[in-house]
Protein backbone atom coordinates (compact mmCIF):
# COMPACT_ATOMS: atom_id res chain seq x y z
CA UNK A 1 0.00 0.00 0.00
CA UNK A 2 2.80 2.80 0.45
CA UNK A 3 4.17 2.35 -2.51
CA UNK A 4 0.50 2.98 -4.36
CA UNK A 5 -0.11 6.01 -2.29
CA UNK A 6 1.59 9.59 -1.93
CA UNK A 7 5.01 9.91 -0.53
CA UNK A 8 4.54 12.19 2.57
CA UNK A 9 7.99 12.41 3.03
CA UNK A 10 8.30 16.19 2.23
CA UNK A 11 6.28 16.77 4.76
CA UNK A 12 7.57 14.37 7.68
CA UNK A 13 11.34 15.65 7.01
CA UNK A 14 11.02 19.04 5.94
CA UNK A 15 9.31 22.06 8.05
CA UNK A 16 9.50 24.65 5.41
CA UNK A 17 8.09 22.64 3.23
CA UNK A 18 5.13 21.80 5.65
CA UNK A 19 4.29 25.41 6.25
CA UNK A 20 4.03 26.18 2.83
CA UNK A 21 2.20 23.01 2.16
CA UNK A 22 -0.61 24.35 4.68
CA UNK A 23 -1.02 27.68 3.38
CA UNK A 24 -1.03 26.69 0.03
CA UNK A 25 -4.20 24.68 1.06
CA UNK A 26 -6.13 27.37 2.92
CA UNK A 27 -5.49 30.06 0.82
CA UNK A 28 -6.21 28.06 -2.17
CA UNK A 29 -9.91 26.92 -0.52
CA UNK A 30 -10.30 31.12 -0.49
CA UNK A 31 -8.89 31.66 -4.12
CA UNK A 32 -11.74 28.91 -5.64
CA UNK A 33 -14.42 30.20 -3.61
CA UNK A 34 -13.89 33.83 -4.87
CA UNK A 35 -13.28 32.59 -8.69
CA UNK A 36 -17.07 30.65 -8.17
CA UNK A 37 -18.15 34.16 -6.86
CA UNK A 38 -16.82 36.20 -9.53
CA UNK A 39 -17.99 34.12 -11.80
CA UNK A 40 -22.01 33.98 -10.35
CA UNK A 41 -21.60 37.78 -9.63
CA UNK A 42 -20.83 38.30 -13.55
CA UNK A 43 -23.45 35.90 -15.00
CA UNK A 44 -26.14 37.61 -12.87
CA UNK A 45 -25.18 41.28 -13.90
CA UNK A 46 -24.82 40.32 -17.44
CA UNK A 47 -26.78 36.78 -18.13
CA UNK A 48 -24.01 36.38 -20.59
CA UNK A 49 -21.39 33.41 -20.90
CA UNK A 50 -18.87 36.08 -22.91
CA UNK A 51 -19.06 38.53 -20.06
CA UNK A 52 -18.11 35.60 -17.63
CA UNK A 53 -14.89 34.79 -20.15
CA UNK A 54 -13.61 38.34 -19.81
CA UNK A 55 -13.00 37.76 -16.41
CA UNK A 56 -10.21 35.45 -17.93
CA UNK A 57 -9.08 38.11 -20.35
CA UNK A 58 -9.12 40.44 -17.79
CA UNK A 59 -6.57 38.02 -15.83
CA UNK A 60 -4.48 37.13 -18.41
CA UNK A 61 -3.07 40.54 -19.46
CA UNK A 62 -1.41 41.34 -15.91
CA UNK A 63 -0.29 37.82 -16.18
CA UNK A 64 1.66 38.03 -19.11
CA UNK A 65 2.67 41.59 -18.62
CA UNK A 66 3.65 41.40 -15.30
CA UNK A 67 4.69 37.10 -15.09
CA UNK A 68 8.09 37.05 -16.96
CA UNK A 69 9.58 40.57 -14.76
CA UNK A 70 8.10 38.01 -11.73
CA UNK A 71 10.06 35.05 -12.41
CA UNK A 72 13.34 37.97 -13.20
CA UNK A 73 12.61 38.96 -9.85
CA UNK A 74 12.82 35.62 -7.73
CA UNK A 75 16.05 35.01 -9.24
CA UNK A 76 17.57 38.68 -8.39
CA UNK A 77 15.65 39.04 -4.79
CA UNK A 78 14.78 37.33 -1.64
CA UNK A 79 12.41 34.49 -3.02
CA UNK A 80 10.71 34.76 0.69
CA UNK A 81 9.87 38.57 0.62
CA UNK A 82 8.44 38.45 -2.54
CA UNK A 83 6.15 36.18 -1.52
CA UNK A 84 5.05 37.62 1.65
CA UNK A 85 4.58 40.94 -0.52
CA UNK A 86 2.33 39.44 -3.08
CA UNK A 87 0.00 37.82 -0.61
CA UNK A 88 -0.23 41.29 0.91
CA UNK A 89 -1.33 42.44 -2.32
CA UNK A 90 -3.72 39.32 -3.02
CA UNK A 91 -5.55 39.54 0.48
CA UNK A 92 -6.03 43.70 -0.34
CA UNK A 93 -7.60 42.74 -3.78
CA UNK A 94 -9.79 40.45 -1.75
CA UNK A 95 -10.98 42.82 0.14
CA UNK A 96 -12.01 45.43 -2.15
CA UNK A 97 -13.57 42.75 -4.21
CA UNK A 98 -15.65 42.26 -0.83
CA UNK A 99 -16.65 45.98 -0.69
CA UNK A 100 -17.95 46.27 -3.87
CA UNK A 101 -20.14 43.62 -3.03
CA UNK A 102 -21.15 44.80 0.11
CA UNK A 103 -22.49 48.12 -1.93
CA UNK A 104 -25.00 45.97 -4.39
CA UNK A 105 -22.41 47.07 -7.58
CA UNK A 106 -24.90 46.22 -10.36
CA UNK A 107 -21.89 46.72 -13.13
CA UNK A 108 -19.02 44.15 -14.02
CA UNK A 109 -15.99 46.53 -14.90
CA UNK A 110 -14.87 46.51 -11.01
CA UNK A 111 -14.89 42.38 -11.03
CA UNK A 112 -12.63 42.73 -14.10
CA UNK A 113 -10.76 45.52 -12.44
CA UNK A 114 -10.05 43.44 -9.17
CA UNK A 115 -9.67 39.98 -10.62
CA UNK A 116 -6.98 42.14 -12.75
CA UNK A 117 -5.04 43.16 -9.37
CA UNK A 118 -5.21 39.81 -8.10
CA UNK A 119 -4.03 38.51 -10.85
CA UNK A 120 -1.16 40.30 -11.25
CA UNK A 121 0.33 39.76 -7.67
CA UNK A 122 -0.04 36.06 -8.58
CA UNK A 123 2.10 36.75 -11.28
CA UNK A 124 4.63 38.64 -9.33
CA UNK A 125 4.58 36.08 -6.41
CA UNK A 126 4.06 32.62 -7.94
CA UNK A 127 7.37 32.00 -9.66
CA UNK A 128 8.91 33.00 -6.54
CA UNK A 129 7.08 30.39 -4.61
CA UNK A 130 7.67 27.56 -7.12
CA UNK A 131 11.05 28.43 -6.92
CA UNK A 132 11.78 28.18 -3.62
CA UNK A 133 10.74 23.98 -3.65
CA UNK A 134 13.52 23.45 -5.30
CA UNK A 135 15.91 25.28 -2.51
CA UNK A 136 14.09 23.52 0.20
CA UNK A 137 13.65 20.18 -1.00
CA UNK A 138 16.54 17.79 -1.48
CA UNK A 139 16.59 16.71 -5.58
CA UNK A 140 15.75 12.71 -4.77
CA UNK A 141 12.14 14.50 -3.02
CA UNK A 142 11.28 16.78 -5.44
CA UNK A 143 7.99 14.50 -7.50
CA UNK A 144 6.87 13.28 -4.70
CA UNK A 145 6.82 17.49 -3.01
CA UNK A 146 5.65 18.17 -6.64
CA UNK A 147 2.95 15.56 -6.13
CA UNK A 148 2.03 17.00 -3.04
CA UNK A 149 1.84 20.41 -3.94
CA UNK A 150 -0.75 19.91 -6.70
CA UNK A 151 -2.53 17.43 -4.19
CA UNK A 152 -2.82 20.62 -1.82
CA UNK A 153 -3.35 22.41 -5.24
CA UNK A 154 -6.34 20.25 -6.00
CA UNK A 155 -8.05 19.87 -2.80
CA UNK A 156 -8.39 23.84 -2.72
CA UNK A 157 -9.98 23.65 -6.08
CA UNK A 158 -12.22 20.96 -4.54
CA UNK A 159 -13.49 22.17 -1.46
CA UNK A 160 -13.46 26.07 -2.56
CA UNK A 161 -15.47 25.90 -5.64
CA UNK A 162 -18.19 23.23 -3.16
CA UNK A 163 -17.93 25.44 0.07
CA UNK A 164 -18.60 29.04 -2.24
CA UNK A 165 -21.19 27.77 -4.13
CA UNK A 166 -23.24 25.93 -1.17
CA UNK A 167 -22.89 28.93 1.11
CA UNK A 168 -23.58 31.74 -2.01
CA UNK A 169 -26.95 29.09 -2.55
CA UNK A 170 -27.65 29.55 1.22
CA UNK A 171 -26.70 33.17 1.74
CA UNK A 172 -27.51 34.43 -1.56
CA UNK A 173 -24.75 36.94 -1.82
CA UNK A 174 -21.23 36.26 -2.87
CA UNK A 175 -19.75 38.69 -0.27
CA UNK A 176 -19.08 35.52 2.24
CA UNK A 177 -16.72 33.97 -0.42
CA UNK A 178 -14.50 37.21 -0.83
CA UNK A 179 -14.69 37.60 2.81
CA UNK A 180 -13.38 33.97 3.42
CA UNK A 181 -10.85 34.51 0.81
CA UNK A 182 -9.28 37.80 2.47
CA UNK A 183 -8.69 36.09 5.85
CA UNK A 184 -7.07 32.93 4.27
CA UNK A 185 -4.49 35.12 2.73
CA UNK A 186 -3.23 35.77 6.23
CA UNK A 187 -1.93 32.50 6.43
CA UNK A 188 0.10 32.70 3.15
CA UNK A 189 1.47 35.71 5.03
CA UNK A 190 2.84 33.89 7.76
CA UNK A 191 4.23 31.07 5.77
CA UNK A 192 6.54 32.88 3.62
CA UNK A 193 7.25 35.32 6.22
CA UNK A 194 8.65 32.40 8.54
CA UNK A 195 10.70 30.96 6.00
CA UNK A 196 14.22 31.78 6.08
CA UNK A 197 16.16 34.28 3.57
CA UNK A 198 16.33 33.16 0.25
CA UNK A 199 19.13 35.37 -1.58
CA UNK A 200 19.97 35.10 -4.91
CA UNK A 201 22.32 32.18 -6.25
CA UNK A 202 25.52 32.90 -7.63
CA UNK A 203 25.52 33.81 -11.51
CA UNK A 204 21.47 35.14 -11.14
CA UNK A 205 21.14 38.80 -12.73
CA UNK A 206 21.70 41.84 -10.08
CA UNK A 207 18.34 43.98 -11.33
CA UNK A 208 15.27 42.05 -12.82
CA UNK A 209 15.19 44.02 -16.28
CA UNK A 210 14.19 43.76 -19.56
CA UNK A 211 18.13 42.03 -20.39
CA UNK A 212 17.65 39.25 -17.93
CA UNK A 213 14.39 38.38 -18.77
CA UNK A 214 15.05 38.01 -22.27
CA UNK A 215 18.17 35.72 -20.83
CA UNK A 216 15.84 33.67 -19.39
CA UNK A 217 13.74 33.26 -22.81
CA UNK A 218 17.05 32.72 -25.13
CA UNK A 219 17.77 30.09 -22.57
CA UNK A 220 15.08 28.11 -23.99
CA UNK A 221 16.23 28.21 -27.64
CA UNK A 222 16.48 24.69 -28.54
CA UNK A 223 14.87 23.06 -25.60
CA UNK A 224 12.58 21.72 -27.18
CA UNK A 225 11.62 19.18 -24.23
CA UNK A 226 10.70 22.34 -21.91
CA UNK A 227 8.97 24.23 -24.87
CA UNK A 228 6.84 20.75 -25.20
CA UNK A 229 5.64 21.11 -21.95
CA UNK A 230 4.49 24.59 -21.86
CA UNK A 231 3.01 24.17 -25.38
CA UNK A 232 0.61 20.68 -24.51
CA UNK A 233 -0.73 22.64 -21.63
CA UNK A 234 -1.18 26.03 -23.28
CA UNK A 235 -3.17 23.39 -26.10
CA UNK A 236 -5.16 21.71 -23.24
CA UNK A 237 -6.18 24.89 -21.15
CA UNK A 238 -6.98 26.95 -24.51
CA UNK A 239 -9.36 24.55 -26.19
CA UNK A 240 -10.31 22.12 -23.42
CA UNK A 241 -11.23 24.68 -20.83
CA UNK A 242 -15.13 25.04 -20.24
CA UNK A 243 -14.87 26.57 -17.03
CA UNK A 244 -16.35 30.01 -17.73
CA UNK A 245 -19.35 27.70 -19.22
CA UNK A 246 -20.38 26.79 -15.82
CA UNK A 247 -23.35 29.52 -14.88
CA UNK A 248 -24.58 29.05 -17.87
CA UNK A 249 -24.48 25.42 -18.08
CA UNK A 250 -25.69 24.88 -14.68
CA UNK A 251 -28.92 26.81 -15.43
CA UNK A 252 -29.82 25.76 -18.89
CA UNK A 253 -28.41 22.14 -18.42
CA UNK A 254 -28.97 20.90 -15.26
CA UNK A 255 -31.66 23.67 -13.21
CA UNK A 256 -33.52 21.63 -10.49
CA UNK A 257 -35.21 23.14 -7.88
CA UNK A 258 -33.62 20.96 -5.39
CA UNK A 259 -30.40 22.09 -5.89
CA UNK A 260 -29.64 26.11 -6.37
CA UNK A 261 -27.50 27.11 -9.46
CA UNK A 262 -24.97 28.31 -7.28
CA UNK A 263 -24.13 24.73 -5.91
CA UNK A 264 -24.42 23.26 -9.19
CA UNK A 265 -21.88 25.89 -10.29
CA UNK A 266 -19.64 24.55 -7.54
CA UNK A 267 -19.92 21.06 -8.12
CA UNK A 268 -19.11 21.75 -12.01
CA UNK A 269 -15.96 23.53 -10.69
CA UNK A 270 -14.50 21.23 -7.98
CA UNK A 271 -15.13 18.30 -10.29
CA UNK A 272 -12.09 18.19 -12.10
CA UNK A 273 -9.70 19.20 -9.40
CA UNK A 274 -11.27 16.06 -6.97
CA UNK A 275 -10.44 14.22 -9.32
CA UNK A 276 -6.92 15.52 -9.41
CA UNK A 277 -6.21 15.23 -5.68
CA UNK A 278 -7.59 11.64 -6.38
CA UNK A 279 -5.05 11.11 -8.79
CA UNK A 280 -2.44 12.64 -6.41
CA UNK A 281 -3.26 10.62 -3.31
CA UNK A 282 -2.93 6.89 -5.20
CA UNK A 283 0.38 8.89 -7.10
CA UNK A 284 3.16 6.54 -5.88
CA UNK A 285 3.39 4.54 -9.16
CA UNK A 286 4.19 7.56 -11.01
CA UNK A 287 7.23 7.59 -9.10
CA UNK A 288 8.06 4.78 -11.41
CA UNK A 289 7.24 6.01 -14.64
CA UNK A 290 10.61 7.22 -16.01
CA UNK A 291 9.19 8.18 -19.83
CA UNK A 292 7.84 11.37 -18.44
CA UNK A 293 7.15 12.67 -22.25
CA UNK A 294 5.10 9.82 -23.30
CA UNK A 295 2.89 9.82 -19.87
CA UNK A 296 2.25 13.78 -20.10
CA UNK A 297 1.24 13.34 -23.99
CA UNK A 298 -1.11 10.50 -23.18
CA UNK A 299 -2.73 12.01 -19.99
CA UNK A 300 -3.49 15.30 -22.12
CA UNK A 301 -5.27 13.23 -25.06
CA UNK A 302 -6.83 12.29 -21.57
CA UNK A 303 -8.04 15.13 -20.63
CA UNK A 304 -9.23 16.20 -24.00
CA UNK A 305 -11.39 12.70 -24.25
CA UNK A 306 -12.99 13.35 -20.71
CA UNK A 307 -13.82 16.92 -21.68
CA UNK A 308 -15.10 16.04 -24.79
CA UNK A 309 -17.02 12.88 -23.45
CA UNK A 310 -18.59 15.90 -20.80
CA UNK A 311 -19.88 17.96 -23.59
CA UNK A 312 -21.90 15.03 -24.87
CA UNK A 313 -23.85 14.45 -21.72
CA UNK A 314 -26.68 16.52 -20.05
CA UNK A 315 -26.59 14.10 -16.96
CA UNK A 316 -25.20 15.91 -14.37
CA UNK A 317 -23.85 12.59 -12.39
CA UNK A 318 -22.06 11.54 -15.57
CA UNK A 319 -20.85 15.17 -16.15
CA UNK A 320 -19.55 15.30 -12.85
CA UNK A 321 -17.50 11.80 -13.42
CA UNK A 322 -16.07 13.02 -16.86
CA UNK A 323 -14.47 16.25 -15.18
CA UNK A 324 -13.21 14.69 -12.60
CA UNK A 325 -11.67 12.06 -15.05
CA UNK A 326 -10.33 15.43 -17.03
CA UNK A 327 -8.94 16.36 -13.63
CA UNK A 328 -7.06 13.43 -12.75
CA UNK A 329 -5.55 13.05 -15.96
CA UNK A 330 -4.54 17.04 -16.20
CA UNK A 331 -2.89 16.04 -12.38
CA UNK A 332 -0.76 13.54 -13.78
CA UNK A 333 0.62 16.19 -16.72
CA UNK A 334 1.06 18.83 -14.43
CA UNK A 335 3.20 16.45 -12.03
CA UNK A 336 5.56 15.26 -14.64
CA UNK A 337 5.76 18.65 -16.23
CA UNK A 338 6.43 20.70 -13.28
CA UNK A 339 9.41 17.59 -12.33
CA UNK A 340 10.97 17.64 -15.89
CA UNK A 341 11.38 21.53 -15.69
CA UNK A 342 12.74 21.52 -11.97
CA UNK A 343 15.85 19.03 -12.66
CA UNK A 344 16.69 20.47 -16.13
CA UNK A 345 16.43 24.09 -15.31
CA UNK A 346 19.43 25.84 -13.20
CA UNK A 347 18.70 27.23 -9.84
CA UNK A 348 20.02 31.04 -11.47
CA UNK A 349 17.35 30.42 -14.80
CA UNK A 350 14.62 28.94 -12.39
CA UNK A 351 12.66 32.20 -11.50
CA UNK A 352 12.72 33.30 -14.90
CA UNK A 353 11.01 30.00 -16.23
CA UNK A 354 9.11 29.73 -13.67
CA UNK A 355 7.67 33.21 -14.47
CA UNK A 356 7.06 31.70 -17.64
CA UNK A 357 5.59 28.70 -16.43
CA UNK A 358 3.38 30.77 -14.88
CA UNK A 359 1.93 32.39 -17.71
CA UNK A 360 1.44 29.75 -19.28
CA UNK A 361 -0.40 27.60 -16.78
CA UNK A 362 -2.37 30.35 -14.95
CA UNK A 363 -2.81 32.04 -18.34
CA UNK A 364 -3.41 28.77 -20.56
CA UNK A 365 -7.11 28.61 -18.79
CA UNK A 366 -7.33 32.39 -18.66
CA UNK A 367 -7.05 32.49 -22.62
CA UNK A 368 -9.60 28.99 -22.16
CA UNK A 369 -12.12 31.33 -20.52
CA UNK A 370 -12.19 34.07 -23.09
CA UNK A 371 -11.89 30.71 -26.26
CA UNK A 372 -15.00 28.82 -24.86
CA UNK A 373 -17.26 32.02 -23.73
CA UNK A 374 -16.40 33.33 -27.40
CA UNK A 375 -17.43 30.27 -28.90
CA UNK A 376 -20.44 28.98 -26.94
CA UNK A 377 -21.56 33.30 -27.85
CA UNK A 378 -21.42 31.73 -31.46
CA UNK A 379 -22.27 28.12 -31.48
CA UNK A 380 -23.52 27.11 -28.22
CA UNK A 381 -22.58 25.54 -24.99
CA UNK A 382 -22.27 22.64 -26.12
CA UNK A 383 -20.64 23.00 -28.90
CA UNK A 384 -17.92 25.21 -27.47
CA UNK A 385 -17.33 22.37 -25.09
CA UNK A 386 -17.21 19.49 -27.61
CA UNK A 387 -15.28 20.95 -30.24
CA UNK A 388 -12.55 22.59 -27.33
CA UNK A 389 -12.02 18.97 -26.13
CA UNK A 390 -11.46 17.83 -29.54
CA UNK A 391 -9.31 20.74 -30.74
CA UNK A 392 -7.25 19.26 -27.86
CA UNK A 393 -6.77 16.02 -29.14
CA UNK A 394 -5.53 16.76 -32.39
CA UNK A 395 -3.61 19.42 -31.65
CA UNK A 396 -1.48 17.51 -29.13
CA UNK A 397 -0.93 14.98 -31.62
CA UNK A 398 0.13 18.04 -34.24
CA UNK A 399 3.04 18.49 -31.23
CA UNK A 400 3.85 15.16 -31.10
CA UNK A 401 4.90 15.02 -35.04
CA UNK A 402 6.72 18.45 -34.51
CA UNK A 403 8.96 16.71 -31.86
CA UNK A 404 8.59 13.19 -31.51
CA UNK A 405 11.65 12.57 -29.23
CA UNK A 406 9.43 14.28 -26.30
CA UNK A 407 8.14 10.81 -26.06
CA UNK A 408 11.48 9.25 -25.28
CA UNK A 409 12.13 11.70 -23.00
CA UNK A 410 13.53 9.41 -19.90
CA UNK A 411 13.90 11.30 -16.32
CA UNK A 412 16.86 8.89 -15.60
CA UNK A 413 18.85 10.91 -18.67
CA UNK A 414 16.85 14.06 -18.43
CA UNK A 415 17.75 16.30 -21.39
CA UNK A 416 16.16 20.10 -21.85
Amino acid sequence: MPKLLIDLTPLREIPAYRRIFTAVSISNIGQQMTAVAVAIQVYDITKSSFAVGLVGLAQLIPLVALGLFGGAMSDSYDRRMIGFVSAVGMAGSSVLLLIQAMQNNQQAWPLYLFVAMSSGFYAIGNPARQAIIPRIVPKEHLQAANSLSFLTWNIGFTIGPLLGGILIGLTGAVSVAYAVDAVAFTVMMWAMWSLPKLPPMAGAPLKPNLSSVKDGLTFLKGKRNIQMTFYVDLVAMIFGMPRALFPAIALLWYDDSAVSTAAIVGLLTAAPAFGAALSAVFSGPLQRIYKQGSAIIWAIVGWGSAITAFGLTQNLYLALFFLAVAGAADNISAIFRTTMMQVVIPDEYRGRLQGLFTVVVAGGPRLGDFESGTVAAVGGEQFSVVSGGLACIVFTAALVKWHQPFMKYDSRDPVA
